[in-house]
């Protein structure tokens, strides 16, 4: 979710060792073995540190972890790298879609996934990855608008179209997604989402080009961010961004309008060319435990497909409709699906859009 530019970081997450009671392997003929490591290519502030942290001192298996901002940004870097590089990516579910299409990820070993039980039947086999043969969910949400209820109206807003009045003009946030906000521009402009109707697509161009104006603030890295300092009112963003931004603004709100919020899936993929595959299963399995799961939702505001890790949760976060969208919204709402050569349509008027044409 779901963002053109990388945010190239890195970090290296390692736990103590304690002394065992093991032989000493004196073989001087035999290699010595490198430190077991994993390493993570995924969204920023995407998995728990203390997580991260449990997995390294359980395991003894390093994390290497860098991020990215846009799923377009992880693609590319996977593509050029043929797959190499990285253990584990989580793309949303289109770029699944795309990747399993394009041979760039790897299947699943499920029998090396002892807690891959805990998963809600209703999130899986998708038309993006049936029978889950190539991606395991992680954490699920929605694209809809939140807003400082200290300046703006709550009731004023009940629709993606109510973005183009005039007296939100300068205090508007987007984020740098052009699926995103296509979807946004498909919708007001009367058309569904996953067109590949370029006289559609152009519609959408209008009516997002109209909105232009308006908008003060693109942020894809941390959108909770401008609305908590105040620089914009409203905004569109995740779910569990809006969720993190309620910890410290009391009257936050976020609005899941009338034609529906953008939804998607977050996976763990294993790239085609990936260094250490067994260790990638070990943490995928780590990370569905039923407390990771609990874990990533407390911290992250995102739902997680985990029926233990949701059963772990105090009533009021597992009642919380910005986490998890009542089913009315869901049943409005719609997944991106992979476009194959129509996603250059999109590109090409998402780029005429921030050359201001």
């Amino acid at each position: 979710m779901k963002k053109w530019l990388a945010l190239a970081a890195a970090l290296v997450i390692s736990g103590c060792s304690e002394k065992s009671d093991t032989p000493v392997n004196t073989d001087t003929t035999a290699a010595p073995a490198g430190p077991q490591k994993v390493v993570i290519y995924n969204w920023t502030e995407y998995i728990p540190a203390d997580v991260l942290t449990a997995f390294t001192k359980e395991t003894g298996i390093e994390v290497e972890y860098a991020t990215y901002e846009s799923n377009e940004a992880m693609y590319a870097k996977i593509k050029l790298m043929d797959g190499k590089g990285y253990d584990i990516a989580v793309p949303s579910t289109f770029y699944v879609e795309k990747m399993r299409k394009e041979g760039l990820i790897q299947p699943i070993k499920k029998d090396l996934l002892s807690n891959y039980g805990n998963l809600d039947a209703n999130m899986m086999n998708k038309p993006y990855d049936p029978n889950n043969d190539f991606s395991v969910p992680y954490l699920w949400g929605a694209t809809s608008i939140a807003i400082n209820g200290n300046d703006v109206d709550a009731s004023q807003i009940t629709k993606w179209a109510d973005l183009w009045k005039p007296e939100y003009a300068g205090k508007l946030m987007i984020m740098d997604d052009v699926r995103d906000n296509f979807y946004v521009g498909l919708r007001v402009a009367g058309f569904a989402n996953n067109s590949t109707n370029e006289e559609e697509i152009k519609a959408a161009y209008e009516k997002l080009k109209a909105l232009w104006p308006s908008i003060k603030v693109i942020n894809s890295d941390s959108p909770k961010t401008p609305l908590i300092q105040g620089n914009v009112s409203i905004g569109a963003i995740w779910n569990g961004e809006a969720y993190m931004a309620q910890q410290e603004m009391e009257n936050l709100q976020y609005i899941y309008p009338e034609e529906g919020a953008v939804l998607w899936v977050d996976s763990f993929v294993i790239p085609k060319g990936a260094a250490n595959v067994e260790n990638a299963h070990k943490f995928i399995d780590f990370m569905l435990r039923a407390e990771s799961a609990k874990a990533a939702i407390e911290e992250l505001g995102y739902a997680a497909p985990n029926t233990a890790g949701i059963a772990l949760l105090d009533e009021a976060l597992r009642t919380n409709k910005t986490v998890f969208p009542a089913s009315e919204d869901i049943a409005k709402g719609s997944f991106h699906q992979d476009l194959g050569d129509a996603v250059l349509i999109y590109e090409k008027y998402w780029e005429l859009l921030k050359a201001g044409q």
